[in-house]
Parts: structure tokens; C-alpha cells; sequence
């Protein structure tokens, strides 16, 4: 799974080790960090782009982010997309977890599901929710899911 920073540069240890790196890196600097991570997926004709974000929030100094990007050309409705969103957000969170805890980092899931019933994604909302929950996740969903709904958004555009 091939990891890179905003900036394109391809991140080449293990995403566990840079994600410990960057904890300590800021800790160092004094910064209490957050941790939240979202995906956005954008269909694109017969293909389906996914990024998947860990973004390391700076209490008032900030941010910066960790990219992963795949694709399929497997047919999805809208719901198996989204809940296929939410279940990359959990598989890298789970991984992390520890690893926060260990150093007392909070951590949500975002998921880009939106919250009014008008829209298509809502039909995810409850399924998502519950599974983020259940995993014993902080969940946020639209409008407060800035990982995915902005961040992960940006790179699939």
C-alpha cells in the first residue's frame, strides 16, 4: 500500500513508522495533535477513484496529511461506494489505533456521508454510523467529516 505526503513525495517506510515519526516530530515541537481519518471516492466512468487521508490536526498551528490512493472498475451502487469508503477509513484506523492510544492521540473517522435525507449518500448513514461505532470510533459525518469531505475530496476530484 503506497502512502505519500501532500506534496507528492512518496512515502517509503512503512506508513506505521512515519505515522510514529510525525506523532513524535510534533510532540517534540510542543503541538497536541488529532488524528482523523476520512475517504472520498469520485466514479469516473467505468472506474472508480478512492483516497483514503490521515490528517494530523495541530491544536491551533494546522495541518498536514497522509495520502493513499486506489481505483476499481467494479460496479457499485451508491451505498456499497459509500459503506466501501467507510470500510478503507476503518482498516486504516484500526491499524492506528494502538499506536494513538500509545501516544494519547484522539482519533475520528470521517465518513463523506451526508446527514440530510435529500441526498443520495444518506441511504449509508445509518450502516456507516453503526459500524464506525461499533468499532468504538469517534464518528463524524457531513458537515463536520473535513477529512473526507475536503481533504480526501480534493485529491479525487
Amino acid at each position: 500500500m503506497t502512502w505519500r505526503k501532500f506534496s507528492g513525495e512518496v512515502i517509503q517506510s512503512p506508513i506505521m513508522e512515519e505515522v510514529e515519526k510525525a506523532i513524535e516530530r510534533e510532540a517534540a515541537l510542543g503541538n497536541k495533535l488529532k488524528v482523523c481519518i476520512g475517504t472520498d471516492s469520485q466514479v469516473k466512468g467505468s472506474v472508480t477513484d478512492f483516497a483514503t487521508v490521515i490528517v494530523f490536526v495541530r491544536e491551533q498551528r494546522g495541518a498536514f496529511m497522509f495520502i493513499h490512493q486506489e481505483r476499481t472498475s467494479q460496479k457499485m451502487s451508491i451505498k456499497e461506494r459509500m459503506l466501501s469508503e467507510v470500510q478503507k477509513s476503518i482498516d486504516i484506523a484500526y491499524k492506528l489505533c494502538d499506536l494513538l492510544d500509545l501516544y494519547d492521540v484522539d482519533l475520528e473517522v470521517h465518513a463523506d456521508i451526508n446527514t440530510n435525507p435529500m441526498f443520495k449518500s444518506n441511504q449509508a448513514l445509518h450502516e456507516a454510523m453503526g459500524y464506525i461505532l461499533s468499532m468504538g470510533f469517534v464518528f463524524k459525518a457531513k458537515p463536520e467529516a473535513f477529512a473526507s469531505s475536503y481533504c480526501a475530496n480534493k485529491i479525487v476530484q
